[in-house]
């Protein structure tokens, strides 16, 4: 029997093979919940044990069909409110419409406030999530909000599994992830360069190219850095213009590998050495398909926040300047 406030960790249908992962690695099961659709596509959730007056983390991504996921995510809340858990934190490796955080054009959407007030209206009381694609999201909340970095991970992935990374440059593809890269080519005392997007033409369909604004890559080992690949457009247009400009080798390294249009076999014809994306979102299908794709485990971050956040601890000690020199799993 577990005693009142232990940790109970629930699942949805979104990423089992994580939430499994994060439970073996605090030693507690997963609660068994039951989450299917009707034939009408609602969606019934049974939870099998009782979690009430517990500490209840629910892990769901937002990945592939991210509504559904969603919609499975918000029901859980609900029910475990309704079944008087003392505590609901959602767990949210990959934030959900994380790309519409702002009003960029007439009459757009800001998708990822009203996700936020969804999260508290069903009933949560707390939020972690991991490479948030823009902090301000954080303010979209009344509540508190953990947002976990991937790059103590990241960097110990360059330092031991990227050859030459002494003589490497940190690229970012666009002007929006300048400060990520520059907090990792600080870290690991090296050079910066920033690529920029441009269409040739003002034509919806104008091909677009890139041009390197910052930095010079010759004969340097080009370390990409981006928080999220799709489509993979940008991926294949940096990785060409980088081995233009004379780049030695060029390594990408992304937090949440979406991969949702992108034709896997086209990254094989790549020059690039390999794909670096977390597992912060399913990627087993994706490595039968793509054979320079190499997943980075999260799970071990994730229980970390989960148990300090049980145990009223800093979350912010996971990312001093010692966590780079901790282990990294690569799946």
């Amino acid at each position: 029997m577990y005693h009142n406030n232990s940790i109970r960790i629930l699942a949805g249908n979104s990423h089992p093979e994580l939430a499994q992962a994060v439970a073996e690695r605090l030693n507690v099961p997963l609660v068994p919940c039951t989450v299917k659709k009707f034939s009408n596509g609602e969606i019934n959730v049974k939870i099998s044990e009782s979690v009430r007056d517990e500490d209840v983390f629910i892990i769901q991504s937002g990945c592939s069909d991210v509504n559904d996921n969603l919609m499975e995510l918000l029901i859980l809340i609900s029910a475990c409110k309704t079944a008087s858990a003392r505590r609901i934190t959602a767990v949210i490796p990959c934030f959900p419409y994380a790309r519409m955080d702002k009003k960029d054009k007439s009459r757009a959407p800001i998708t990822a406030k009203l996700v936020a007030n969804m999260l508290v209206v069903a009933g949560c009381d707390h939020v972690i999530t991991m490479d948030l694609h823009a902090s301000q999201i954080q303010g979209f909340f009344d509540i508190p909000v953990d947002n976990l970095w991937s790059e103590p991970l990241m960097l110990a992935y360059i330092k031991r599994q990227i050859d030459g990374w002494q003589n490497g440059i940190i690229v970012s593809p666009d002007a929006g992830g300048a400060k990520r890269t520059t907090a990792i080519a600080d870290k690991l005392g090296v050079e910066f360069a920033l690529i920029h997007r441009k269409r040739d033409g003002k034509a919806e369909g104008a091909p677009e190219r890139m041009e390197i604004l910052v930095g010079d890559v010759k004969d340097k080992v080009a370390i990409l850095v981006d928080d999220m690949i799709d489509t993979g457009v940008t991926l294949t247009l940096a990785a060409k213009t980088l081995k233009e400009k004379g780049a030695k080798s060029v390594h990408a390294l992304i937090s949440h590998g979406l991969l949702s249009e992108l034709n896997l076999a086209a990254i094989d014809q790549l020059p690039i050495e390999q794909l670096v994306v977390t597992n912060t979102i399913p990627q087993n299908l994706h490595k039968q398909q793509c054979s320079k794709l190499v997943t980075i485990d999260v799970s071990a971050t994730i229980a970390e926040s989960i148990r300090r956040t049980h145990n009223g601890e800093s979350i912010s000690l996971l990312f001093g300047e010692w966590a780079e020199t901790g282990t990294i799993a690569v799946l």
